[in-house]
């Protein structure tokens, strides 16, 4: 296909996307969906441009301001990911000429907010909680795409195994920091196709997100609740914690996305995890459980802004309106997930977003309600568990994690245990 013809492709994508009504990765893949002559490298460029147009969207609008012709299309121009010298070729005389001029533009003499490239209400939030060079780092650690990390599913195999699988696939991979099962690949390779992901021996997950099921500590034998389970990445992780054994509940309010952890589940050789749908925290499913279980994971609905290397709408989609609304659902969650714990159990209490308003505010006000739950120190869990340098990766005695510091997406953990 011409070029000429993808970036009309991509001028239409991002009218669609920039509208906002829907996440970005759904909106792509119902375009390649309509669009099925696009080959894979096409929607490789389609994919990667608008989503740098979407990490970059302040600076690019103003670059784009003096060009002519539809917006989006100058936003395609300059955010352009694809082959450059056959975008030259699409481009007219006048548009070559206005893209030579933007591209001559130093990004420094910028404004601090359009080198930023973050809405002003989720800036202001961020600089309350870092000084000025932190604040700079994760704004621009946030501009960069996040890489792909693996959890080694150790109930098929072990680390350098997977390693020494992907390598002689031509997958280079290195191990991940802090997480014991983690391994971080070289570029954004398709895995899904490979005979070791088949086989159950690994799952796509973010060295954070593998860190979170670490601080349960589940073990042998025990009933274990994943009480947001989405689509089950962390069920998986503690299922093969607990060895396939004792009896593990994945609760969520979308049959949808539970639906979409039944392949994963039959992969992995886990046969112990229970989905189960349920209308709310105060479903009769959760209280026939409840004083009878050991451990419960809270990965709680969230903003998300700790994944906007991943999903950069996020921050142009959010609202402080919105925020409000979610901090009032985590805490009737976590004081419904809570009741579950038998006297001894450990809840822990999880997040990906970088906002203290959702994390240490609701940690705050959980432990002032609930005084027979004492807090546990997560540097002290995560070394009993292997993890490398826990004592970086924590504050005031809870998981913090930063893409700027960790190289992991952001999140956000609290520990407590019932009294006994």
């Amino acid at each position: 296909m011409a070029t000429a013809t993808l970036l009309d492709h991509c001028t239409e994508l991002l009218k669609t996307v920039l509208r906002f009504e829907a996440p970005t990765d759904s909106v792509v893949s119902a375009y390649f969906r309509q669009h099925r002559n696009l080959g894979p490298r096409e929607r490789h460029a389609l994919a990667q441009t608008v989503y740098a147009v979407l990490r970059r969207r302040l600076s690019l609008q103003h670059l784009a301001q003096g060009g002519s012709g539809a917006l989006e299309r100058r936003l395609a121009a300059v955010g352009w990911q694809g082959d450059d010298r056959a975008l030259q070729v699409s481009l007219s005389d006048n548009e070559r000429q206005w893209l030579d001029r933007v591209r001559a533009i130093e990004p420094h003499t910028l404004t601090g907010a359009l080198r930023h490239n973050l809405p002003e209400w989720l800036a202001a939030a961020l600089r309350m909680q870092l000084d000025d060079a932190s604040f700079d780092a994760l704004a621009q650690a946030l501009l960069a795409p996040a890489a792909l990390d693996l959890r080694v599913n150790v109930l098929k195999a072990r680390r350098h195994e997977v390693r020494q699988a992907l390598h002689a696939a031509g997958v280079d991979a290195a191990e991940t920091p802090y997480s014991p099962w983690g391994l971080r690949l070289a570029g954004h390779p398709s895995v899904n196709q490979l005979d070791s992901y088949k086989a159950g021996a690994f799952e796509v997950q973010d060295e954070g997100s593998q860190l979170l099921a670490l601080l349960t500590e589940a073990r042998r034998g025990e009933m274990v609740v994943d009480f947001c389970a989405g689509a089950g990445g962390k069920t998986l992780a503690l299922g093969a914690m607990m060895r396939s054994t004792g009896r593990l509940y994945a609760f969520d309010t979308s049959g949808h996305r539970l639906d979409a952890m039944r392949e994963r589940l039959t992969r992995s050789g886990l046969t112990t995890v229970h989905p189960l749908q349920i209308a709310h925290e105060r479903d009769e499913r959760v209280g026939r459980l409840a004083g009878k279980i050991d451990r419960v994971l809270v990965d709680a609905p969230c903003s998300g802004l700790g994944t906007l290397r991943r999903n950069p709408d996020l921050k142009w989609r959010q609202t402080p309106q919105v925020l409000a609304e979610l901090c009032e659902r985590q805490s009737a969650i976590l004081a419904g997930a809570a009741r579950l714990l038998r006297p001894g159990g450990r809840l822990v209490y999880a997040t990906c977003s970088v906002l203290a308003e959702e994390n240490e505010a609701q940690a705050d006000a959980f432990a002032l309600a609930h005084r027979d739950f004492r807090p546990l120190d997560a540097t002290e869990v995560l070394a009993r568990q292997h993890v490398a340098a826990a004592g970086t990766l924590t504050e005031r005695g809870r998981l913090r994690l930063w893409p700027h510091r960790h190289a992991t997406d952001g999140f956000f953990a609290a520990i407590w245990q019932r009294a006994g």
